[in-house]
């Protein structure tokens, strides 16, 4: 178990961010999402151009109003009301296909762009050198698989196609607005820059809470995997109080994190509502003089308090989007933390292909240290020829295991070289070295299934009477025999139920 020192110890890690640091994560999660982007790029345009429709469809509505009031009411041409009708059931229809077709092309696409990321980062991690896993908890890589990949929903989504097509509606109404009346216009625009200027900077603030957010998350995941793990020590040693804890600690963190960005998401609502308001008064101001002035008619003034609604949405729609978007390129920091990290078949394409192994093992002048400048194995020089028996003898932490973990290439030799029918494991490709292995770990592990999925989970391929001859090698056969259901017993999750 990890003690609680060290749940500190990676916090204080984490907050020593610099400027620079900052500034290289985002450029690499910029890069992740514009490939995720591109990858997409055809089927984002599509919904984009029926984004565009929907909002080009949204634009008829404040035309028929301004008709309406300037036509229809004050000019008693009730003549138009079937035309307007049916214009106004036409653009609904296309809005509702529109957004059907959006749902069904970028809702699908979204999740599978998450499938995708969650498979490329399961598979990156599978292949991550066996120390990695040593300092890093399993809770905090099923988060990065699980967790961070569904922030790309709002990338590869609607969320950013939506935000892009509501971009274009405003700006044509905008046009429409400087038409209408331009002053007023003016002064709505300089109130929505304030505006923007002031999401800016929320986000900016923002983005840190939901990366670090993320981060609690796993530590609290990583620790509470851990407690359920080990909860046979946990009650041994009737530690149920101090896991508790620790737990209670992370979740508080967690709680303080999520209170800060709900209070800035909060304050960014409210102030798009006092926009909101603001531009209403300027509206009721400006406007009212106008139509008694008699430069501007009642259906403009009603279209006018439309399109003024159409070109805010955007920027309101910033407040949620924004922070969604903000999120997922937090998930795609750590995200890339994970993917930058060097597999250990990194360099396999360079090294030698491995057909036959007869099993000649041999140790040349060995050395290892796990950190530098401790040694834990020195000069170490034997051969165990195949059909033999070596066995390594000694006190606990004299370096049995480790031994035994270099023959597995699980960790590479500080200085010296392992041999392997006198060819260098450095130099062999470690998928095909490690096919001819067949190893019973010191701490055994038994997946969920039966007994005889277990026994061939090096071999999916073997047959029952494989399963049954090797059982017979390993004289276990008598053992697993006198389960009612034999080699199709299950096991359960680390094999609690044999």
């Amino acid at each position: 178990m990890v003690p609680s020192s060290r749940l500190r110890y990676d916090r204080d890690l984490a907050s020593n961010d610099t400027p620079k640091k900052k500034k290289i994560r985002w450029s690499a999660a910029w890069q992740e999402a514009r490939g995720l982007i591109w990858a997409r790029r055809w089927r984002l345009a599509l919904g984009l151009v029926l984004m565009l429709i929907s909002q080009l469809a949204g634009i008829v509505l404040p035309f028929l109003s301004k008709w309406l009031l300037d036509e229809v009411v004050t000019k008693n041409r009730v003549e138009l009301l079937p035309k307007l009708a049916w214009a106004a059931a036409a653009a609904t229809i296309v809005q509702a296909g529109t957004s059907y077709g959006l749902s069904q092309i970028l809702g699908v696409a979204a999740q599978k762009a998450i499938t995708d990321m969650r498979r490329r980062v399961e598979e990156h991690v599978m292949r991550l050198p066996v120390r990695y896993f040593d300092k890093t908890q399993t809770g905090v890589l099923i988060s990065r698989v699980m967790n961070d990949a569904e922030g790309i929903r709002n990338l590869v989504g609607t969320g950013l196609v939506q935000l892009t097509g509501s971009v274009v509606a405003a700006i044509l109404a905008l046009g429409f607005l400087l038409y209408l009346n331009w002053h007023l216009t003016l002064i709505t625009i300089l109130v929505l820059a304030i505006f923007g200027g002031a999401l800016g900077y929320a986000f900016n603030m923002l983005r840190p809470l939901f990366r670090e957010r993320g981060q609690i998350t796993a530590e609290v995941t990583g620790r509470l995997n851990q407690a359920l793990g080990g909860v046979r020590v946990v009650k041994t040693y009737t530690a149920e109080r101090r896991e508790d804890l620790v737990f209670t600690k992370g979740a508080h963190r967690l709680f303080r994190n999520i209170a800060k960005s709900m209070t800035g998401i909060s304050a960014t609502g409210a102030f798009s509502s006092l926009v909101v308001g603001a531009i209403g008064v300027v509206i009721f101001i400006v406007g009212g003089h106008a139509l008694v002035n008699k430069t501007m008619t009642s259906g403009d003034l009603l279209a006018y308090i439309i399109f003024t609604g159409m070109m805010a949405l955007p920027i309101i729609q910033i407040a949620s989007i924004g922070t969604q978007i903000t999120e997922a390129f937090a998930g795609l920091d750590r995200i890339h933390e994970i993917l930058g990290t060097p597999r250990e078949d990194a360099d396999d394409a360079n090294r030698d292909a491995l057909r036959e192994l007869r099993g000649d093992i041999e140790f040349d002048h060995v050395s290892f240290e796990y950190n530098p400048g401790t040694l834990v194995m020195k000069d170490v020089t034997f051969k165990a020829s195949a059909g033999t028996t070596t066995a390594l003898v000694g006190s606990s932490g004299s370096g049995k295991s480790t031994l035994i973990s270099m023959v597995m290439a699980f960790n590479r030799p500080t200085k010296g070289r392992i041999l392997a029918d006198g060819r260098d494991l450095m130099e062999l490709r470690l998928a095909e070295y490690r096919r001819h292995l067949g190893v019973v770990l010191q701490d055994n592990f038994l997946f969920d299934g039966t007994v005889a999925e277990n026994i061939k989970y090096g071999s999916p391929e073997a047959t029952l009477a494989d399963v049954i001859r090797v059982s017979q090698i390993a004289n276990a056969e008598e053992i697993i025999t006198k389960f009612e259901k034999g080699y199709e017993t299950v096991g359960g999750e680390r094999g609690v139920r044999l």
